[in-house]
């Protein structure tokens, strides 16, 4: 017999399959000079491939970045940003627009040079980010040409250059799953970004381990002294650096966690208020309701309501 691997065996996994809605939205934009996109600030990750051409990237409160053709950039706090060529005199604003069945691009600007690009976001529920990503950099570039090391990337990128350059049945959906596991693969790199405080928690070895400890046992009822002897640290010292690292104590990092995972249990399963309860951490349903309603503002009950679930209380 085989045993089944958990796909959310690990805290990065699981912040990201509880905060990041499953299905991200793409449209390939074919744009002639001039061009220029001004999008405004959202409650998502925003993310940019640059299929053909070139493009001039510009974060709010950051030098103008230039990319070219392979250049990949994530926007992970949606950031008002712009994205044109060097022509724009004027900006188009961007908006979301109906969900539509047309596999067509989307086409801006004038009758010059063309560049080509795919643009998309990943939504996080209920628009809220988990902490752990609140300190990641307000722009990640991935670059062909700026010395950027990515040969755990290249793949990945070759891939859906290749699914624009000839487009085939689903690729959308096609797009959709290398684009995870590009946002993955960005979020995996970032080590090599100081003062992130997602880099730090997953090189630091101890609170990495303390955050795994939560992560995949969540019901458990952790202790500091108890996560502390685990990986190895003192009790105050290990509360201090966790705290310096993640930016929340370890017991409030954990009940922020358990009423995130509960608002996922609430969403996307059928169980009982009570079974959710025991699953992440409380003896009882009161208990449980005053936490929930604490951290989410309403209560267990008007929160699967307002996501359209079934309720079984």
């Amino acid at each position: 017999m085989l045993d089944l691997q958990d796909p959310r065996s690990d805290v990065l996994a699981d912040v990201l399959s509880v905060s990041l809605l499953p299905n991200a939205l793409f449209k390939c934009v074919e744009a002639r000079s001039p061009w220029g996109l001004r999008v405004p600030t959202r409650d998502r990750a925003v993310f940019y491939l640059i299929a053909r051409g070139h493009a001039l990237l510009e974060v709010d409160g950051q030098a103008p970045r230039r990319l070219s053709s392979g250049d990949v950039v994530f926007i992970p706090h949606g950031t008002a940003h712009t994205l044109r060529d060097e022509a724009a005199r004027q900006l188009f604003v961007a908006h979301d627009g109906p969900s539509c069945a047309g596999t067509g691009p989307a086409r801006l600007g004038g009758d010059g040079a063309l560049s080509i690009f795919l643009a998309g976001f990943f939504a996080y529920t209920g628009g809220v980010k988990p902490i752990l990503l609140a300190r990641v950099p307000q722009a990640v570039v991935l670059s062909t040409s700026g010395g950027t090391p990515r040969p755990w990337s290249a793949a990945t990128i070759d891939l859906m250059l290749a699914e624009l350059a000839a487009p085939g049945p689903a690729s959308t959906l096609v797009l959709q799953r290398l684009a995870d596991v590009l946002f993955i693969q960005v979020l995996r790199c970032l080590p090599t970004h100081k003062g992130c405080g997602l880099a730090e928690a997953l090189s630091d070895s101890a609170v990495h381990r303390a955050l795994n400890l939560m992560h995949t046992r969540v019901n458990e009822p952790w202790t500091v002294a108890r996560l502390a002897a685990l990986v190895g640290l003192s009790r105050s010292g290990f509360a201090q650096r966790f705290t310096q690292v993640v930016g929340d104590p370890p017991l409030q990092y954990l009940a922020r966690w358990r009423m995130s995972r509960a608002a996922e249990l609430l969403r996307e399963t059928d169980d009982t208020i009570a079974e959710i309860a025991e699953r992440v951490g409380y003896e009882s349903v009161p208990s449980f309701s005053k936490a929930f309603k604490r951290w989410q503002g309403w209560s267990p009950t008007h929160h699967r309501a307002l996501q359209g679930s079934s309720s079984r209380t």
